[in-house]
């Protein structure tokens, strides 16, 4: 398969950028997949620089029910007439951040919830031919901390991010992740995920949200080492990170896994 980030944070490329995430799936068998759609419309002006047409996208995946994920999932419904958008049933509950100013609301549109295009998920979605939604990974293994952060659907309740659904991809021999950022957990998501897919995982592509973590700098770094300790115990699974993980976190991983895991940026593609 070949995977194109249309939105990241960051480029090597060139291409604009913002706070968020949008990959472009092309599988063997020509099927194209949208995983996550950025903030607003960037996702789509990048796919036409980039020379992929969203019209020819045969179905889209939000992973969870913030804005910087499903931003654009209006102009996505307006570019693409066929496509079906699969969604956790939980996603348009409202959500909100923290932040220095008070609580922010970071939640996605609810108006599109009656569009008929929409799929609504729960647990396991087996759609066929090895592509597999899933959510429920409720492990406690070194949940992110700036979880902290967030809040939701009420304002005074910690998310527990019920929203949040992982797309697994079965190809040959290849099993793959994708994981927004990962607020279950990456361990907690991988360990349910295996579970799903019935065998190990031979690619993760994933946000790990490591940023804003409010840990000090010796308490940080050891929950890193932890991760990568963990991530490293997986032997044969490769690594690709992006968005939440932050590029300063990113460096330490990559400092401990080396060749196992590498950065994602907007415009990067990757074949596997």
């Amino acid at each position: 398969m070949r995977i194109t980030s249309l939105v990241e944070n960051t480029s090597r490329t060139g291409l604009p950028v913002e706070h968020g995430l949008s990959l472009h799936i092309r599988l063997n068998n020509g099927r194209q997949i949208l995983f996550d759609m950025g903030q607003h419309r960037l996702f789509a002006d990048n796919a036409e620089r980039l020379g992929i047409s969203l019209t020819d996208v045969d179905m889209a995946v939000v992973s969870h029910g913030h804005y910087d994920h499903g931003g654009g999932l209006r102009t996505f419904l307006e570019l693409n007439e066929k496509a079906k958008v699969y969604i956790s049933q939980y996603a348009f509950e409202p959500h909100y951040s923290w932040r220095d100013e008070g609580l922010r609301y970071i939640g996605i549109d609810p108006e599109l919830k009656a569009n008929d295009r929409l799929v609504f998920c729960k647990n396991e979605v087996h759609i066929g031919n090895g592509i597999i939604l899933f959510s429920g990974a409720n492990g406690d293994c070194l949940k992110p901390a700036g979880n902290r952060l967030l809040f939701g659907p009420d304002k005074d309740i910690n998310d527990d991010f019920r929203h949040e659904q992982s797309l697994i991809i079965k190809e040959g021999k290849k099993t793959v992740l994708f994981a927004g950022c990962a607020h279950k957990g990456i361990m907690n998501i991988m360990q349910r995920g295996m579970h799903v897919a019935g065998s190990p995982f031979t690619h993760v592509l994933a946000g790990m949200h490591l940023v804003k973590s409010g840990l000090t700098e010796e308490s940080e770094a050891k929950f890193i080492h932890s991760l990568a300790e963990k991530l490293s115990a997986h032997t044969g699974c490769r690594y690709f990170t992006m968005h939440c993980t932050g590029t300063a976190q990113y460096e330490t991983l990559k400092k401990e896994m080396g060749d196992t895991i590498d950065y994602m940026g907007c415009g990067d593609t990757i074949e596997i």
